[in-house]
């Protein structure tokens, strides 16, 4: 049997009070990005796709369990957002500017996908993040609330992404002289 080294654990430890903290204040400011993806793709990052999948289940069950019921059901976001930047940053280290919008574009795709199918058929476009009152104006302009719904999280998911894979590159950066590979 592997023993999971304490460095790991607090690491892991770490990503999921950065993804809590942060959709903690993304949820009670009421931004329309979500800011609860820092640490699972920064686990991705470190640990790979195993590791970005914990931190992301871990942090939908602990903020589900506490403050945003929500999170529960947007847990397969979390787990397919640790999953595919896991995967690519096997191949990309994190700390390449110059990938950062393309690798923000490609991890958010799959989670964009799956979180407006959530949105609209389990809460008709309606949940606890601020992103819900930019689909209501745009339902005011007559589209439908799939779109509508869509639109507003293709843009919302790509920003909260980008921003989380600068935030990421700048930690690992940091992290990969300080901690060798925690595995």
């Amino acid at each position: 049997m592997r023993r999971i080294k304490t460095r790991t654990m607090t690491l892991l430890a770490l990503c999921i009070t950065l993804n809590i903290v942060g959709s903690n204040i993304a949820l009670m400011l009421k931004l329309p990005i979500y800011l609860d993806s820092i640490g699972t793709v920064l686990a991705a990052a470190v640990f790979g796709p195993l590791g970005g999948m914990f931190v992301g289940g871990a942090t939908s069950l602990i903020v589900g369990a506490t403050t945003d019921l929500y999170s529960l059901f947007f847990m397969p976001v979390q787990l397919l957002t640790g999953l595919v930047a896991g995967l690519l940053y096997r191949r990309i280290k994190p700390g390449t500017w110059r990938s950062n919008w393309w690798l923000a574009l490609v991890i958010s795709l799959p989670g964009t996908v799956v979180s407006t199918a959530i949105t609209v058929m389990l809460f008709h476009g309606i949940t606890s993040s601020g992103s819900s009152v930019l689909v209501q104006l745009l339902l005011g302009t007559g589209i439908s609330k799939t779109l509508a719904v869509l639109l507003i999280q293709v843009g919302t998911d790509y920003l909260d992404r980008f921003i989380t894979v600068y935030v990421v590159a700048l930690v690992y950066r940091a992290l990969r002289y300080k901690l060798p590979q925690a595995n």
